[in-house]
């Protein structure tokens, strides 16, 4: 660097040091900075959906969702488990029979043709899923308005439910 540019260097910090500092700049870019941590820390911190369900190991979901305020009348109770594990469901006190899918779809599937489920929950093993939809004829018909309790009783089919434990939630019925 030669002499010119150590004189220019010392201009421009002369007119850098002889600027008086803006405290309300400063303070707002401070106030910004405050809030834009708080924010990036809140949505790191945030638990939602499953997480927030605190679902055991063997469960992958539930539906309708533990705690859910707004749930339809007609809602299916729908349990994913981890492959391998069965399960019944009691709602509001009532145990609903299981049937496993296998059991009641007999053959081969022609097209254009219905088969008629029971009105029980149904397990299909592929899935390790539990599906009870309330209508007429079946243990509950429909969900009235209202806090509605699940219990999910569930074992590794290789235990069987000498080794159940079970898992208990609750929705609201809008």
């Amino acid at each position: 660097m030669g002499v010119l540019g150590i004189l220019s260097n010392r201009r421009q910090r002369g007119r850098l040091a002889g600027r008086r500092i803006d405290w309300t700049v400063v303070l707002a870019c401070f106030v910004l900075t405050a809030g834009a941590a708080v924010l990036v820390g809140g949505v790191l911190a945030g638990v939602t959906g499953d997480e927030r369900a605190g679902l055991p190991e063997a469960i992958e979901s539930v539906n309708p969702v533990p705690e859910a305020v707004q749930t339809l009348s007609q809602s299916s109770v729908f349990v994913d488990l981890r492959p391998e594990h069965y399960g019944r469901l009691t709602i509001d006190g009532i145990e609903i029979e299981t049937v496993n899918i296998d059991d009641v779809v007999r053959g081969p599937a022609t097209p254009g043709s219905q088969v008629d489920l029971p009105k029980v929950t149904i397990y299909e093993p592929g899935n390790a899923t539990l599906t009870f939809t309330p209508s007429a004829g079946a243990p509950i018909e429909r969900f009235t308005t209202g806090r509605h309790t699940v219990k999910l009783t569930y074992w590794p089919l290789i235990d069987g439910p000498t080794a159940a434990r079970t898992y208990t939630w609750t929705f609201d019925v809008i």
